[in-house]
């Protein structure tokens, strides 16, 4: 791109940055449309959440509490945490942003794994660091090709756990290697934006790891199970030091008061979330069964989403899957900009959505496209 040089300029590294595209929201001419693209609950919030966003209606001109304390304090209880290490932010992408922004400058690195969540490479390049990618196995996280990318000019690494798109996973186990193996000048970033569906005996989000160590932050959303993505609303739990330095760059009032109430009102109402987790253990093996039985690859997912890999056969492309699927008003995620072109994400609807995949995706591999 040619700089205008009789304007304000960006600094060097700006325009080279490629904008976060989230996963497209309708289907043109479609009457009904199922938005199966963001890992959205199907369940949306809390009838308390909704009712707790209700009740701030009438004191919006108001500014919201800047230390988010009734939040942090619910939280803090929830998971038993010192409130004083938790940070909230707008959304985990807030907070994925601020840490890269407090630890990474020009010259430094960030380290994430090959279809890491996007976000990470935009926050590194945002802050004037290199991004650099360690290679995944089986679509999973490595953690020695991870280590083996890490230099003296690492600064950050990043660990989506579960990772997004896959929906793979790294055992404790193997995040505590991970941990063990860096320097202790490297800021260890585990984002368990979907640890709630997580029902495996060997996972943990990370909580046990911060609360022994300085150099390791969990960031979480209200944006998944929670049902409150359109709020913006996550936190992490970390080192008070880096509690510290995060809440020196963000902005006064960064959550907003809606949010805020009903951030508090969804943590309360466990009948909710345990609900969310039954709909996910019903529906996410039967999904996976079912379209695996079609012929098509199916990543293992720990998550509320299903990764389908389809042929590259002319009639059977994940670009022609989801014209197809998109003109019956189901509408999944392409995944080209995490380096999957073979690939949608679909994410667990509700039943009925659910039933409508399958049926299209059979009427699809069986190549009646009508």
């Amino acid at each position: 791109m040619t700089a205008v040089l009789d304007r304000p300029q960006p600094r060097p590294g700006v325009l080279a940055i490629d904008p976060y595209v989230p996963g497209k929201s309708g289907a043109p001419g479609v009457a009904k449309v199922w938005k199966l693209s963001s890992n959205e609950t199907p369940l949306g919030a809390s009838p308390k959440a909704i009712e707790a966003f209700k009740s701030i209606a009438d004191k919006l001109e108001l500014y919201p509490d800047g230390s988010s304390t009734a939040l942090r304090d619910a939280i803090a209880g929830k998971f038993g945490l010192d409130p004083a290490r938790i940070v909230c932010g707008s959304g985990s992408d807030e907070i994925l942003s601020l840490l890269t922004a407090a630890y990474v400058g020009p010259g430094d690195e960030g380290v994430f794994t090959t279809h890491g969540f996007l976000v990470y490479k935009l926050a590194i390049l945002a802050a004037g660091g290199t991004p650099v990618v360690a290679p995944e196995k089986n679509l999973t996280a490595d953690v020695d090709a991870i280590l083996a990318a890490v230099t003296p000019r690492t600064k950050i690494v990043f660990l989506a756990n579960p990772n997004n798109p896959t929906g793979t996973y790294l055992p404790f186990e193997e995040v505590k290697r991970l941990h063990a193996g860096l320097p202790k000048t490297v800021l260890l970033v585990l984002d368990a934006a979907y640890a709630e569906y997580v029902r495996r005996n060997d996972y943990a989000s990370g909580i046990e790891l911060v609360s022994t160590s300085e150099n390791v932050v969990m960031t979480r959303t209200f944006s998944k199970i929670y049902g409150l993505a359109m709020l913006r609303l996550g936190w992490c739990y970390a080192p008070a030091h880096v509690a510290d330095a995060l809440n020196r760059i963000r902005g006064p009032f960064n959550v907003n008061g809606p949010a805020l109430a009903a951030g508090v009102a969804a943590l309360a109402d466990e009948a909710h979330v345990a609900a969310a987790v039954a709909h996910n253990e019903e529906w996410l093996p039967r999904l996976a069964a079912e379209i695996g039985a079609l012929g098509l690859e199916i990543v293992p997912s720990v998550g509320n989403f299903l990764l389908i890999r389809f042929p590259s056969t002319p009639g059977r492309t994940a670009k022609e899957a989801d014209a197809f699927l998109t003109a019956r008003g189901l509408v999944l995620r392409g995944v080209g900009a995490y380096g999957l072109p073979d690939c949608l994400r679909l994410t667990v609807g509700p039943a009925e959505a659910n039933r409508l995949v399958i049926e299209a995706l059979t009427e699809f591999m069986r190549g009646r496209h009508g």
